[in-house]
């Protein structure tokens, strides 16, 4: 970054890491649908099913319970806790149904429509706010 960049940037480090954080945290449960796919698909995983339903366990759970008081009282953070925990718990759900060889109704868990689906875009939606109410609000 250049230095004229750098000094006309008017957003602080806490800024960018909770960008990063929340960029982060779509990923990672992005790519907790592949892995669910990949258990149905194979009936193996090598996460247990206890493991995954523990929201507070992740990087970003760990990372919302870190986050300053101020912060975690945000109506953004609050969502987004309770739409976390909610998606390990039909993660763990889905895991479940497919290490036990139950792969139809795996994919239907997981399936357009379905709760899993519907937590699962609204987790991603309530986190990109977020960010955006953040970048917004360090920006003016």
């Amino acid at each position: 970054m250049s230095r004229e960049n750098h000094c006309s940037s008017k957003r602080s480090r806490s800024d960018m890491k909770l960008d990063n954080a929340l960029d982060n945290a779509i990923s990672a449960h992005a790519k907790w649908k592949y892995r669910l796919m990949e258990a149905i698909d194979t009936g193996r995983s090598p996460w247990r099913v206890g493991d995954v339903r523990t929201d507070h366990e992740c990087e970003f759970g760990k990372w919302l319970i870190a986050l300053p008081l101020s912060e975690r009282l945000s109506e953004h953070a609050k969502q987004v806790r309770v739409l976390h925990a909610e998606f390990h718990t039909l993660a763990a759900a889905v895991l479940e149904l497919a290490l036990a060889g139950r792969r139809e109704e795996a994919t239907a868990a997981m399936a357009l429509g379905s709760r899993f689906a519907v937590v699962s875009s609204n987790l991603t939606v309530t986190i990109m706010a977020w960010k955006e109410a953040a970048s917004g609000a360090s920006l003016e």
